[in-house]
């Protein structure tokens, strides 16, 4: 399967099985929220340019913003890990790693370590954006810290659960079509 046709298949799933899943579950509080959607941004290959990420973490996030009925909530915290991806993936990986052997991002690819500080960080960057646009203001910090930390806590247990589920096949990025 072509890469291309697998990222479309990808963005296609991410966005129904939050509209028509996760956003469906009756919350465990009323302020927790799971989302697993962003993981299609993170699994992109690592060859795109940043303005590459940028605009297809712009037109996902609309997609799910037209679905949900929430006009560019989704789509600024999704630009927003799109412009963080490659300064995270520098960081916590050696550079001469950085997409020479691989054609995207996994546990495989670049460590299990790495690849959860990865995982983590772009979670948090997503759920504190997200958070902070929904209200506004900082108001009640602490609570506003216990909704960032809870609905990260519960999208990255989904993650990880959509991780061991979902194994990809790693490919060489020499091998790959």
């Amino acid at each position: 399967m072509s890469v291309l046709l697998k990222n479309i298949l990808r963005f296609i799933f991410f966005i129904l099985v939050q509209v028509f899943v996760l956003d469906k579950v009756p919350f465990i509080h009323q302020y927790i929220k799971p989302s697993v959607f962003f993981l299609f941004i993170l699994w992109l290959p690592f060859g795109l340019s940043r303005v590459s990420l940028m605009v297809i973490a712009f037109l996902f996030g609309l997609a799910l913003d037209y679905f949900a009925g929430t006009p560019g909530l989704h789509s600024a915290p999704c630009v927003l890990i799109a412009y963080l991806r490659p300064f995270i993936l520098n960081i916590v990986i050696q550079q001469e790693k950085t997409g020479v052997t691989y054609s995207d991002p996994s546990a495989k690819s670049i460590g299990l370590g790495p690849y959860v500080i990865y995982i983590v960080s772009l979670t948090l960057a997503y759920h504190i954006y997200l958070t902070f646009i929904e209200w506004m203001e900082f108001g009640d910090f602490l609570f506003f810290l216990g909704k960032v930390l809870a609905s990260s806590a519960l999208s990255l247990l989904l993650i990880f659960i959509t991780e061991i589920l979902f194994f990809r096949k790693v490919k060489f990025k020499t091998n790959a079509a």
